[in-house]
């Protein structure tokens, strides 16, 4: 690492920890199915697909702050459109659109207002697909799979957007000097 690598700004920060949070918990995800449901283990894999985007997040910050920001929302968007595609809309998955549009509304200064409408566009038209193209699930999955998979993702939403919304709290919006700039 150099010396000499720029500070990330707050927002970009906590872009980087909701991103490891979110790398760090994909493997665990397989964990839950096979305990939960027993069944279906071989299809809940594919959701560590999106893994190591997840993970080219932090890195991707030191160089592009904004282009990290920016990508957050949008690999989490396609990350749960294809979670969709392998676990179909009654498990609940498509629930994780609402915390990618949460990460559109926090995660840009005020004067990068078109690039957060873009991308909240362009989350929900990736939600607008998962729901319009949804066929049936990679896995043949029973009504009662189904119902403990919704209620894995309700807890796993609402524990996500609680992280977002702690992680962003008070942070700012307008940019913030650089260490060692005088404001």
């Amino acid at each position: 690492m150099k010396a000499q690598r720029a500070l990330l700004d707050s927002l970009t920060q906590a872009t980087v920890t909701i991103a490891w949070v979110i790398c760090l918990n994909k493997p665990f995800y397989p964990v839950y199915v096979w305990y939960l449901v027993g069944d279906g283990v071989v299809a809940s894999l594919g959701s560590l697909l999106a893994a190591p985007a997840f993970l080219a997040i932090p890195f991707m910050a030191r160089h592009s702050p904004i282009i990290a920001r920016i990508s957050l929302p949008i690999v989490g968007a396609f990350d749960t459109l294809l979670e969709t595609q392998l676990f179909g809309q009654s498990s609940g998955t498509e629930l994780f659109f609402g915390a990618c549009i949460m990460l559109a509304a926090v995660s840009f200064h005020r004067q990068e207002k078109w690039i957060q409408r873009s991308v909240a566009a362009l989350v929900f038209a990736v939600f607008l697909l998962s729901r319009h193209t949804g066929g049936p699930p990679l896995h043949g999955w029973s009504d009662a799979d189904l119902s403990t998979l919704l209620n894995l993702n309700i807890f796993a939403v609402a524990c996500l957007m609680a992280l977002i919304a702690m992680r962003y709290a008070g942070v700012a919006t307008s940019p913030e000097p650089a260490t060692g700039e005088k404001s």
